[in-house]
């Protein structure tokens, strides 16, 4: 009676796992609302106080210091920082992130224009690496010292060697020029081809709602080459993780105990998967998050209109609104992957308390 009554007890005193992970979730909200209104501020002061003047750059180099001078008037370049502050927080609050000195087109409508496009080829890299490098890192785990895990390791070492652009460049000169068993690097579809009627911005998605099947087979080729350029190279950094992760696992006393009790290699080797998930599934947002505006020399290279492109334009330019549109928007999407990492491989390891 006595030992049901201190069961009991304990049971009751033990932090729930549901609530722990509320507040895991509560918590880690908390800091994104926190950690973005840091990189509003950020995004602006970078921009505003770095040297180089746009209404010269727009000017020309044989404008006059009167025509440079009413520029920057008419931009709002003149008036004190504090001011272009205040005035840049109340856009955003209202979804205004400023219009473009060079377009005059809306920053944020550009933005929606073109970040569908960075999101299909970024996701589409980041899951054709993941299978590729999760696949060979594994195998070179389980084929630990053999020809399977050799030729992996030789694999992983010349993909992550290469940079992604001149691995683009190689492919387009083998695939298209050579071969031609690929499109053209004309953007997301074919230069004569007319894009779908907009739903929701991704071109695949909006030819297959629309049923323009012609479409979405050339966007489906189009995309191929730029995922295989990103997919290639960071399929050698899923490789050596898994590697390292999955053969640590199939090492383990768990991945032993379960041998010695007879069960098939399949059930080891799932274990062993189960055990790394964590690690694979932080790496690959990390990859994620890190591809959101560091692909820019790839859409370049494959005329791809995205927003990597677009804020390369927009340096060159030295025009503002642009380059800070994409630092709040590639800092956003980089703190929200961050932050739903934290919390699914929270909510995915049960030996973590989410006290």
């Amino acid at each position: 009676m006595t030992l049901s009554t201190t069961t009991s007890s304990q049971e009751l005193s033990r932090p729930r796992r549901g609530t722990g992970a509320l507040r895991l979730v509560a918590s880690r909200l908390v800091f994104l609302v926190a950690a973005l209104f840091g990189v509003v501020t950020l995004s602006f002061l970078l921009v505003s106080v770095t040297p180089g003047d746009p209404a010269e750059v727009i000017a020309g180099p044989v404008a006059s210091q009167s025509q440079i001078d009413a520029i920057r008037a008419d931009l709002g370049l003149d008036d004190p920082l504090w001011d272009r502050y205040t005035d840049y927080i109340g856009g955003l609050l209202q979804g205004d992130l400023g219009t473009s000195y060079y377009t005059n087109l809306s920053i944020t409508s550009e933005i929606g224009n073109r970040l569908p496009a960075s999101l299909s080829l970024i996701i589409l890299s980041v899951v054709f690496a993941a299978v590729v490098g999760i696949g060979v890192g594994s195998a070179g785990a389980y084929f630990r010292g053999r020809w399977p895990d050799k030729l992996g390791r030789l694999g992983t070492s010349v993909f992550q060697s290469v940079p992604d652009f001149f691995l683009g460049l190689i492919l387009i000169y083998v695939v298209f020029f050579v071969m031609g068993l690929a499109p053209a690097p004309s953007g997301q579809i074919g230069i004569s081809e007319m894009r779908p009627e907009k739903i929701t911005g991704f071109i695949t998605i909006d030819a297959l709602l629309r049923g323009e099947m012609a479409t979405f087979w050339s966007a489906v080729s189009h995309l191929v080459l730029p995922v295989v350029t990103l997919g290639l190279v960071y399929a050698a950094y899923f490789s050596k993780t898994s590697r390292s992760t999955v053969g640590k696992a199939l090492n383990s006393q768990q991945a032993q105990f379960a041998r010695a009790m007879g069960l098939p290699e399949r059930t080891v080797l799932r274990y062993a998967f189960v055990e790394a998930r964590g690690t694979i599934v932080t790496y690959a947002g990390v990859i994620f998050a890190a591809l959101i505006g560091g692909e820019a020399i790839v859409e370049q290279i494959f005329a791809w209109d995205g927003l990597g492109s677009w804020a390369v334009q927009g340096i060159l330019r030295l025009d503002i609104p642009v380059v800070q549109g994409m630092v709040l928007v590639s800092g956003a999407i980089t703190l929200i992957t961050y932050t739903a990492l934290d919390i699914i491989v929270g909510l995915l390891d049960p030996r973590i308390t989410h006290g």
